[in-house]
């Protein structure tokens, strides 16, 4: 959960620019990316405590091998679920509340066992040391587009 908190850490450190856009990057600005990492560490961390792990079922796929093993989520290639498209009018506050409460969110995935499990929409279903390596590599991704963003801005 360290590297998670690191992570949440630099997303932090970017809130002050949070209204840095680049359409040339992204269509979403610095808060977006922001409040989307947000919203799938949340939502992922929920679905991964509430589930059983007598459900899992394992199936192979290549996408989820291929992501995992290299650490990086093409660009361009997804979108995200609406679920964890942000709605609503972002601001410094917001996403400082918003930080706070996903920080207590996945110190719940200290409780989990190993085969807890999250149903991603494109990989299938991650076990829990899978899941967390998912959620770095998301967030990593988001925070490279962000410094793109600030490096070209508009």
């Amino acid at each position: 959960m360290t590297h998670l908190n690191s992570l949440l850490d630099q997303l932090e450190t970017k809130i002050a620019v949070c209204e840095t856009s680049n359409p040339e990057i992204s269509q979403g600005n610095v808060a977006w990316h922001i409040e989307h990492c947000l919203l799938t560490l949340d939502g992922v961390t929920k679905f991964l405590i509430q589930s059983n792990p007598k459900d899992y079922t394992w199936k192979f796929n290549l996408l989820r091998v291929v992501v995992l093993f290299r650490k990086k989520i093409p660009r361009g290639r997804a979108k995200a679920p609406k679920i964890v498209q942000p709605q609503e009018n972002l601001n410094q506050e917001s996403l400082l509340n918003h930080i706070s409460q996903t920080r207590n969110a996945i110190k719940g995935l200290a409780s989990v066992s190993k085969n807890h499990y999250f149903k991603h929409p494109y990989f299938g279903n991650l076990k829990l040391e899978q899941t967390i390596d998912f959620l770095k590599i998301h967030t990593q991704h988001h925070l490279a587009i962000m410094d793109d963003i600030l490096k070209k801005q508009v």
